[in-house]
């Protein structure tokens, strides 16, 4: 999931931003109402997470001004205002789903989710809940991998990067296509950081066994392929 968290906070974003990610997901961040619905409108966002109060453009402002240029992701509203009337104002506005504070974390993660789910079912592009590659399986739901029944326990980023190759096993993913689904656009394109993660998932997946499932593409990038597929 690829989220958006527009709140003023700067210690609250910094912690949901933080959380978010280390529960697997991609999570960007907009300090003010004028920033957020900038980045809103560019698209590409699973949800919206957007705080009620906010500088430069309210919360209800902001989502109805989306709505009305046709930006449909669904949006959950944070907001101290926790009466039935505020409820039934931030939904009336266009939002989907509304958390009075204070909150657990693990309730606002599930409410994400199941929005997201929701938004992908409807249009019809709801993705796999597992991937398999040759012996190598990985469970999104469970957050389990396995390679020839054999349990691999991985770091978040390495499980998001192992998911995002087995999501598309057998095309060549480039850097820049990792960098902006699973380091959030935040590091230099030259950085090695990439190489250092694949070289550790690499490490976890295909040390002992026979065929190496994670390959080098020389100058452009990595592909995980089952040993049947490279034969062909």
């Amino acid at each position: 999931m690829r989220l958006l968290i527009i709140e003023d906070d700067r210690e609250a974003v910094a912690y949901l931003v933080k959380a978010f990610r280390e529960a697997g997901h991609v999570a960007d961040q907009a300090t003010d109402g004028l920033d957020g619905y900038a980045m809103a409108r560019e698209g590409g966002y699973d949800l919206l997470v957007v705080d009620r109060m906010l500088p430069k453009l309210d919360g209800l402002s902001l989502i109805r001004s989306l709505r009305e240029q046709n930006v449909e992701t669904p949006v959950l509203i944070l907001s101290a205002l926790g009466q039935v009337d505020d409820r039934v104002k931030g939904l009336r506005a266009g939002g989907d789903d509304y958390l009075p504070k204070p909150y657990a974390f693990s309730e606002l993660l599930a409410r994400a989710e199941v929005l997201a789910r929701r938004r992908a079912s409807a249009s019809g592009t709801s993705e796999a809940t597992a991937y398999r590659v040759g012996d190598l399986e990985l469970d999104r739901l469970s957050h389990r991998v396995t390679r020839a029944g054999r349990e691999i326990v991985l770091q978040p980023r390495e499980f998001r990067l192992l998911e995002y190759l087995m999501r598309h096993t057998g095309q060549v993913v480039t850097r820049t296509m990792l960098l902006e689904h699973v380091w959030d656009y935040h590091f230099d394109p030259q950085t090695n950081v990439i190489d250092v993660h694949v070289s550790r998932l690499r490490a976890k997946i295909d040390r002992g066994f026979e065929h190496a499932l994670i390959q080098t593409v020389r100058g452009t990038g990595y592909v995980v392929r089952a040993e049947e597929q490279r034969a062909q």
